[in-house]
């Protein structure tokens, strides 16, 4: 018994055969594979994020027109004091003479009824010169005996200062002067000449005059 045992072929025990393991192999990795794809098939698509829709945009509607309305004429406005002053331009100063001052000029300026002040126009005072009023004898001064002996003669050129009752009270020359002819008129003239003195507006001034004074032998 236990011999046929041992030499008996086991029941459903086939020796295995390769062909057969590949194809029963590629049949499972085929089933997976089927089970992948559709598993792939069936997962939902995310939307990419970077896709840039145009969405089209209305047109900006054209703005509403606006109704003209009719313009009302402006209203009157209040009249102001008629007593304003109105700054008027100033003219272009004008370059004075030497020795002259500007009084200027203000306009502009209202009284009590509103009309513009003009200033007081200046007046130049009145004025007469002094005139001699020596006798024609009394007016050469006596000759210097000198000068006589010498033969010399002379031409002075001299001011005189008037005083307010007609006096001379200083002669000075104008210019280059002999000291001997000047002192023998400075004597004379002093002491013999009066003046009718100047007046400003009928008042008595000093005031002063130059005179030319000749010396002549045959005179």
């Amino acid at each position: 018994m236990l011999a046929y045992a041992a030499n008996r072929p086991i029941a459903g025990k086939r020796p295995s055969s390769p062909p057969a393991m590949l194809l029963i192999i590629s049949a499972h990795v085929a089933l997976i594979a089927l089970v992948m794809s559709a598993k792939m098939e069936f997962q939902p698509k995310t939307p990419d994020p970077t896709k840039v829709v145009n969405v089209p945009i209305d047109p900006t509607p054209p703005p509403n027109p606006v109704a003209h309305r009719p313009q009302r004429p402006p209203a009157p406005q209040p009249l102001g004091d008629t007593n304003a002053t109105v700054p008027l331009p100033r003219p272009d100063p004008v370059p004075l003479e030497p020795g002259t001052s500007d009084p200027g000029v203000a306009i502009g300026g209202s009284g009590a009824n509103g009309v513009p002040q003009f200033p007081t126009q200046l007046i130049a005072p009145v004025r007469h010169e002094a005139s001699l009023m020596t006798r024609p004898d009394d007016l050469k001064p006596p000759y210097p005996e000198s000068k006589i002996l010498s033969g010399e003669e002379a031409t002075l050129h001299l001011r005189l200062t008037i005083s307010e009752s007609g006096r001379v009270t200083a002669v000075d020359p104008v210019g280059a002067a002999d000291r001997v002819f000047l002192e023998a008129a400075r004597r004379h003239l002093i002491a013999h000449w009066r003046y009718r003195p100047a007046t400003e507006d009928g008042r008595p001034i000093a005031s002063s005059v130059v005179i030319s004074l000749r010396f002549l032998l045959d005179g």
